[in-house]
């Protein structure tokens, strides 16, 4: 199934009508009956950025002049809506950066515009640019009166970090040696290529050195390896027949590597001197790129009802607090469980009543022809509603019982992963058997008065049953009639579904491990088939258990006396009625609870040092200025613009002085 990926690339625009509302809430000023931003209204107001007094107004006016295309300091709807636009662009990060530079609004940078620009940077502060040297000479010309196109600044802002990291080794190698020192090494790169780095390489800078001093080929070489770690995740990724939680050595990297492109054998030498920095393992899987890469300027945005960090590291995850994950989950696990459970209650109806429809018995009477028939046979004699018989206890019993196997299959593969992440197939299968093993202490009785229910619509003139008084006729320990088939049922469709799925939702996930949510629904779906239709025979012998024999109808004693008398009286494919109708309910079921679930966990996060689902977002490093609540009026194009401006700095390095935070955005 086709799906399209989405990111701040890929954006529906607002509408006229919404964007107008949204400018005449924070423009202030008024001319001639017009209505205008500031500066301040557009970056402090409507963008959420340096809300101190003591912010650096030079930065505000920059900012703001990204959308003033007119750069006369207001910016009328008009610039409002066309910057809008394009932040919908597909290379909206170099345009926004172009805009930046383009002080004078008419559509080129010329040497005084990137000159003046640069010079306000917190990098040129560190260490100075030589303006007047040959690199910028050879773009804006020999008497810098040059002008540069859109189209050739996008290569002048690749080129110039080069340049930049290559006078920042110079500065530290004043005798020319070829090397310099590891601590300027890390100096160098804490202050050009900051940009690049993530927290586990921003810590392992002198570490990787191993004290050694850094050739200037070592140092461009590690440049060269963090700027194309994207196509160092495609290497891996054609190494390991796209797996990504397989281990592989250098070798095997280094192979794959001279197959499909030019990465040298010291840039993957570096690589694993990185990840053995992190892990000391001696082979890497995906994840450890993951933590290498810097952060990726088109990352998703997950929209985030909450942001809770409840512990600062995972070192601080006390018991009190694994026992918060463990509630918020069940949570979370029990309104993912009743969205999926109402979605196809419908067909789980019409699957009971076909397995318990008996062909062999002294009745012999068939109701139904097939599940269709059935369907369309409950809507004519019992009405719409009557598809939804027995819904109310069955929500009650799903709830908890599809938050606990979620959460016992979560906690168990949190417990038992590898230091790196990954997850052996036998830890898989036992996380997902325990799962389904634990949950049978609320399915059972779910499922045995759920059933009473569902058949009780069979009879014509039968007596009302209700779902109290079946719990009231089977006792407590009736509830558990049939309990060992249910086990029979639920622990190998669980150790048959949750590795399924995850290693379904790993293949369909994009190039960066992220899940749409409609690959995760599709995952989901997947997974079902398998699991659904290979334990339908536990599945007719738990429905035969559980449900009330008729007078005339073959009554069983257990699970060897139910399956010996079912293939004596109706034959081997008895055991398989309702397969059609089980996977059709159950694949569709567990995708949409796994769908909400996950996306639950995206929209009300809270940080509680665990793991969280694969695929949620792709990893980026933390930005301190990122806004902490979601502002409602950031519509259309305007949901990436924290990411976009953030991308100015992250993937370009150009961050301008107190541009980093929103909270401390005024400390030096």
């Amino acid at each position: 199934m086709p799906y399209r990926k989405q990111g701040p690339t890929h954006i529906k625009r607002a509408t006229t009508e919404k964007l107008r509302e949204v400018f005449q809430k924070y423009a202030s000023q008024h001319i001639h009956g017009e209505q205008f931003m500031t500066s301040d209204d557009f970056v402090r107001g409507y963008l959420g950025l340096f809300p101190d007094q003591s912010y650096n107004k030079e930065s505000v006016k920059l900012l703001a002049g990204i959308a003033d295309t007119s750069k006369d300091g207001l910016i009328s709807f008009a610039e409002f809506q066309a910057f809008e636009g394009l932040l919908c662009a597909p290379d909206a990060l170099y345009k926004t950066a172009f805009q930046l530079f383009d002080t004078s609004g008419d559509g080129s940078v010329t040497y005084a515009s990137f000159a003046d620009v640069i010079q306000k940077t917190d990098l040129h502060s560190k260490i100075p640019f030589q303006l007047d040297g040959p690199f910028i000479q050879r773009y804006f010309g020999k008497n810098k009166q040059r002008v540069i196109t859109y189209a050739e600044f996008s290569q002048l802002l690749h080129d110039f970090h080069e340049e930049y990291a290559m006078e920042a080794f110079k500065s530290k190698d004043p005798t020319g040696s070829g090397y310099i020192t590891p601590l300027d090494f890390q100096d160098i790169m804490l202050s050009v290529k900051k940009h690049l780095l993530t927290p586990e390489v921003k810590d392992n800078l002198v570490a990787v050195t191993a004290g050694h001093k850094v050739s200037f080929p070592y140092f461009m070489a590690f440049n060269s390896l963090l700027n194309n770690m994207e196509l160092i995740k495609r290497v891996y990724l054609n190494a390991t027949g796209g797996h990504r939680t397989e281990p592989i050595t250098k070798d095997e990297l280094l192979l794959s590597a001279q197959t499909m492109s030019q990465i040298t054998p010291l840039e993957i030498d570096i690589l694993f001197q990185l990840t053995g920095a992190l892990q000391q393992s001696g082979r890497i899987v995906y994840g450890d790129l993951i933590n290498i890469a810097p952060e990726h300027s088109t990352t998703h945005i997950t929209h985030r009802l909450t942001d809770i960090k409840a512990v600062s590291s995972p070192a601080d995850r006390s018991v009190f607090i694994q026992i918060l994950e463990s509630v918020y989950r069940f949570s979370l696990g029990s309104l993912a469980g009743c969205v999926g459970a109402t979605a196809v209650y419908p067909i789980d109806l019409v699957k009971t009543r076909m397995q318990n429809q008996r062909t062999g018995s002294l009745i012999g009477e068939v109701a139904y022809k097939n599940s269709i028939d059935c369907f369309k046979k409950v809507i004519r004699h019992e009405g719409f509603l009557g598809l939804y018989r027995g819904l109310l206890p069955q929500l009650m019993g799903v709830a908890p019982e599809k938050a606990i196997k979620l959460t016992v299959n979560d906690f168990l593969r949190d417990k038992l992963g590898n230091k790196n992440g990954t997850l052996p197939l036998y830890a898989e299968v036992v996380a997902g058997g325990a799962a389904g093993m634990s949950q049978v202490v609320f399915t059972n009785p779910l499922e045995i008065v759920k059933i009473r229910l569902q058949v009780a619509g069979e009879l014509a003139g039968g007596s009302k049953v209700r779902a109290w008084g079946v719990v009231k006729d089977l006792g407590f320990m009736g509830l558990y009639k049939g309990a060992r088939a249910c086990f029979l049922r639920d622990i190998p469709f669980s150790a048959i579904y949750f590795p399924a799925y995850a290693h379904t939702k790993a293949a369909l996930a994009d190039e960066n491990g992220y899940n749409h949510p409609l690959t995760l629904l599709l995952a989901g779906a997947i997974a079902g088939i398998p699991a659904a239709s290979l334990v339908t025979p536990a599945d007719v012998i738990k429905t035969r258990l559980q449900v009330v024999a008729r007078k005339g109808q073959t009554t069983y004693t257990g699970i060897p006396d139910a399956a010996r008398k079912i293939m004596r009286e109706e034959g081997f494919r008895a055991f398989w009625k309702g397969t059609t109708a089980r996977v059709f309910r159950s694949s569709p079921q567990f995708g949409v609870t796994l769908v909400m679930y996950e996306l639950l966990q995206r929209m009300f996060y809270i940080d509680f040092g665990g793991s969280r689902p694969t695929g949620s977002d792709v990893k980026t490093k933390s930005v301190d200025y990122d806004v902490k609540k979601i502002n409602v009026d950031h519509i259309g194009g305007y949901r990436a613009a924290i990411p976009m401006l953030n991308g100015i700095e992250t993937k370009f390095g150009l961050s301008l002085p107190r541009f980093n935070s929103t909270i401390g955005a005024n400390k030096s």
